[in-house]
């Protein structure tokens, strides 16, 4: 079984197609037999996505800090929840001894997770397949972003390689088993010269 981070939103006040994209994502992974790694919440993306990766079958661990989970932000239902000390914590955890990330939708904290990722891997720290799912060309401005910074020098052409964004569901799958191995020595071009 594959391990899979998945970041995205704790909003529960979003347009209801990025929650049947999710649901289909979930039902993608349980039949394709990976195990679903998230932030544990209990609402928004992320509980629509435990709450069908559950009702199919599926393994989902959700991994929140303590203050969250005081809050009683988790999710109760889990195949497991692991509570960390900082939210540091928790994205190391939650990237550790995966075999991929995909990033659904989100606001702040999915977009800093999800750039923290992609700067591991352009150090060579993360090597794994990066996914963005693009429902409703909600990334069109950081692709964009990113076209930028490798075509205004900030970063190398070859971090483009780094990412893949992908319209539906099924192409996360796909991505997921075709995208080639990140190099470990990346940092060797980290630095544009």
């Amino acid at each position: 079984m594959k391990r899979i981070a998945i970041y995205c939103a704790s909003s529960s006040k979003i347009r209801e197609h990025y929650f049947r994209e999710t649901e289909k994502l979930a039902i993608l992974l349980v039949q394709n037999n990976y195990e679903v790694v998230c932030g544990g919440g209990a609402v928004g993306l992320m509980g629509i996505l435990a709450d069908t990766m559950l009702k199919n079958g599926g393994k989902i661990t959700g991994v929140i800090p303590h203050f969250m989970n005081n809050l009683e932000w988790g999710h109760s239902g889990l195949t497991d929840l692991v509570v960390v000390n900082t939210m540091h914590e928790r994205k190391h955890a939650m990237l550790e001894n995966t075999d991929g990330l995909i990033a659904l939708p989100g606001g702040t904290g999915t977009m800093e997770e999800l750039l923290e990722a992609i700067t591991l891997k352009r150090l060579g720290l993360y090597t794994k397949p990066i996914v963005i799912l693009n429902t409703n060309g909600f990334y069109d401005p950081l692709q964009e972003m990113f076209k930028r910074c490798i075509s205004e020098n900030f970063m190398n052409g070859r971090h483009n390689d780094m990412w893949r964004f992908v319209k539906t569901p099924a192409e996360v799958i796909d991505v997921l088993n075709t995208m080639p191995v990140w190099d470990k020595n990346a940092i060797d071009f980290a630095v544009v010269k």
